[in-house]
């Protein structure tokens, strides 16, 4: 069996701890800006190695992470839990995060309209559009 790698690059070690579903859109999300090596920007081709710290911003949660292992290959979600460290102080305030997004999900229905409009609800759509 092969030897595990010192370092890898950012965009690689983040699709294979499973933060990004691509590494193109987690080169995307570095260059963006919503990733952080040691509290400063850098870029998708950076080698990292274990010890780094990593700040990721996705879908309005954040997360700070320790990274702990490199592998060369994307793992089951259980194994990829295992590549890295979340802060305390990081995981509180996620699931906070998380807690007030469904309370506003249920406060705020933003699904829309129930139903596609019939053929005398587009009438009257299309009637008072004119006027």
């Amino acid at each position: 069996m092969l030897p595990e790698p010192e370092t890898i690059r950012l965009d690689k070690w983040l699709w294979t701890a499973r933060f990004f579903k691509t590494r193109k859109l987690a080169a995307d999300a570095i260059s963006g800006g919503k990733v952080h090596l040691n509290n400063q920007r850098t870029k998708p081709g950076k080698d990292v190695k274990p010890g780094a710290l990593l700040s990721i911003s996705k879908d309005g949660l954040r997360w700070e992470v320790a990274i702990i292992a490199i592998s060369k290959q994307r793992l089951t979600a259980k194994d990829a839990v295992l590549l890295y460290e979340e802060t305390a102080e990081s995981l509180a305030k996620r699931q906070e995060q998380i807690i007030h997004l469904r309370e506003q999900r249920e406060l705020f229905d933003f699904s829309g309209q129930e139903h596609k409009p019939n053929k005398k609800e587009r009438r009257l759509i299309h009637r008072f559009k004119q006027t």
